[in-house]
């Protein structure tokens, strides 16, 4: 019955006017609708020993990828790479208690990445159990929770991810009135984006320049770049930021609300570009109107979805080194011993891993999204397994097996969620059953660093020899950029920051020009564009997308732009 398929019976039916959150489940769940640098792994600290974990190592048949196995109280790891991510998971109780006495003691915020470092994530995350300031989310929400911070007393934020986030977590800080906080990022080099950069190439802006002509045009530009992207794209074409979870709502509405005419430029990601182009082809070409008007958008129907991907234009030259890597030989394992997982992707990946969990999300077997819809589609299956729910895969093993098609530092995440949702099971419903749920990461178990410290007793770390973290045999399971972000370098700066604090002398000056290197790339600061202050510029796309989020409709400001004064 309808009223049993999940999603539908939350009311989907008009969904231009719901949230984001609610209208994205569409995207990631459209079985609803069908009754720089290379980089050091790791570096160690001086004095500084690891936890033993709760992981235990596992025989990892030849061929098959490296994975997690989670209970309610316990944590397994099969193949080298799993076990090295499990040893950070339950991390040291010391590394714990300095982390929080630094923070408390310098009224320091940190938001950090979902993909940031697993043992990084891993001490963040029990510190935050008593430290408010801590905040693990994606690129968006990263600033929203530094401004929250900022209103509860922070004095300074550390930000945990790549460039562009810094800059933008400061520039959202300065919107909201906090300009003399400032955001630290944890390493003095350039923490680059090869996503990022590929749209601060001319390449970019001549690709722009090309299509934003000869009929209506609205750039949807993807938030992980850097505000002179942003300014830039906004300066030559009408500009709206999104995200991978709000990119379909951001299409789909501006097409009905502009008209069939409009042309949109999405960029930088080409992936995740020729995903959409690829799943308005299969909705137009498998839904009814009906449907489509539905459980989609209620002004679109199977032609006027035909007529949006035809009018999508994807920059060709922009992928994540890290999705770029879940290509053919990842989905030929994946198809040939996972043939029973749940498959998840993110919408960066390339084409053929988008197909495979596409394909499998049409009998909710499988989600394509953004990180948080990962997240949120594997706590609903482990809910579903522990309420006893029939549509729950594998419910007579007590095993759920999930293919991570993302960057392997969410994890700690994943992990984190699923325990509290067993252990509440547990609680509650007396469940005795002992579910276990297996987190699968698509890459070669080579694909781990040996440590070269005769006292470490951790002798391997994820991410192949000189730190790319990406195996062509295998995959790419984490961020080189990201991994730039490590503890050892938190506790460095949290360091600097006490001792310019407490010193008002030639040391205490030399500090603070050492924290000086450590602030965002300012690229922007008075500068114009086109007689425009290039700040302006560069926030304004993403203060129309906050508009859009809130509204359900584009700014009248931005469509005035797109239609040169034609009324939305």
């Amino acid at each position: 019955m309808t009223s049993q398929i999940p999603g539908l019976r939350r009311g989907l039916g008009n969904l231009c006017y719901r949230s984001s959150s609610e209208l994205s489940k569409v995207f990631v769940n459209i079985h609803r609708s069908n009754e720089n640098p290379v980089v050091p792994a790791h570096r160690l600290m001086p004095g500084r020993t690891f936890s033993s974990a709760t992981a235990t190592a596992l025989a990892n048949p030849p061929n098959e990828f490296p994975s997690l196995f989670i209970r309610r109280d316990s944590i397994k790891a099969s193949g080298s790479f799993a076990e090295a991510t499990a040893t950070f998971l339950d991390p040291d109780p010391t590394h714990v208690t300095e982390l929080s006495i630094l923070l408390d003691k310098t009224e320091t915020g940190v938001v950090a990445h979902y993909y940031m470092d697993v043992e990084l994530q891993g001490v963040l995350t029990a510190v935050a159990k008593n430290y408010k300031h801590i905040a693990i989310a994606d690129s968006l929400k990263m600033g929203d929770m530094a401004v929250e911070m900022a209103n509860n007393g922070a004095k300074q934020v550390i930000c945990l991810g790549v460039d562009f986030m810094a800059e933008s977590v400061q520039a959202i800080l300065n919107k909201h009135g906090f300009g003399h906080i400032p955001v630290y990022r944890a390493d003095v080099r350039k923490i680059g984006c090869s996503l990022a950069q590929s749209a601060e190439s001319e390449v970019y802006r001549a690709w722009l320049q090309k299509e934003g002509v000869g009929q209506p045009a609205l750039h949807v530009i993807y938030i992980n770049t850097s505000l002179e992207t942003k300014a830039i794209g906004s300066s030559m074409v009408p500009t709206i930021t999104c995200t991978s979870s709000n990119v379909l709502q951001t299409l789909l509405q501006a097409a009905s609300q502009i008209g069939p005419d409009l042309k949109v430029l999405y960029g930088p990601d080409t992936y995740m570009g020729r995903n959409l182009q690829r799943f308005l082809q299969v909705v137009s070409e498998s839904w009814d109107d009906d449907k489509i008007s539905r459980e989609l958008h209620p002004l679109h129907n199977r032609a006027t979805l035909e007529q949006l991907r035809h009018n999508l234009s994807v920059f060709p030259s922009g992928n994540c080194v890290v999705h770029h890597m879940f290509g053919e030989s990842v989905v030929d394992t994946v198809q040939r011993l996972y043939g029973d997982c749940y498959v998840t992707a993110h919408l960066e990946v390339p084409g053929e891993m988008f197909e495979v969990a596409m394909v499998k999300s049409l009998t909710d077997d499988g989600v394509v999204g953004s990180t948080s819809n990962i997240l949120d589609f594997i706590e609903r299956k482990v809910r579903q397994a522990t309420e006893h729910t029939s549509s729950t895969k594998n419910i007579s093993s007590n095993r759920l097996r999930f293919i991570l098609g993302t960057e392997s530092g969410m994890v700690t995440s994943i992990v984190k969620s699923v325990q509290q949702i067993l252990a509440s099971a547990t609680q509650n419903n007396n469940d005795d059953r002992d579910i276990e749920v297996e987190i699968i990461f698509p890459v070669a178990s080579e694909a781990v660093t040996a440590t070269d410290d005769p006292n470490d007793n951790l002798k391997l770390v994820p991410g192949v020899s000189g730190g790319e973290g990406c195996s062509t045999a295998g995959g790419c399971a984490t961020c080189p950029y990201m991994k730039m972000n490590d503890l050892d370098a938190v506790f460095d700066l949290l360091a600097m920051i006490e001792t310019s604090r407490n010193n008002n002398d030639q040391e205490g000056d030399r500090i603070r020009n050492l924290l000086r290197k450590h602030l965002p790339p300012d690229r922007l600061t008075s500068r114009q564009i086109n007689g425009r202050d290039a700040t302006d510029l560069g926030t304004e796309g993403i203060l129309y997308m906050r508009a859009f989020m809130k509204d359900k409709k584009l700014p009248i400001e931005l469509c005035d732009k797109v239609m040169m004064a034609r009324t939305c």
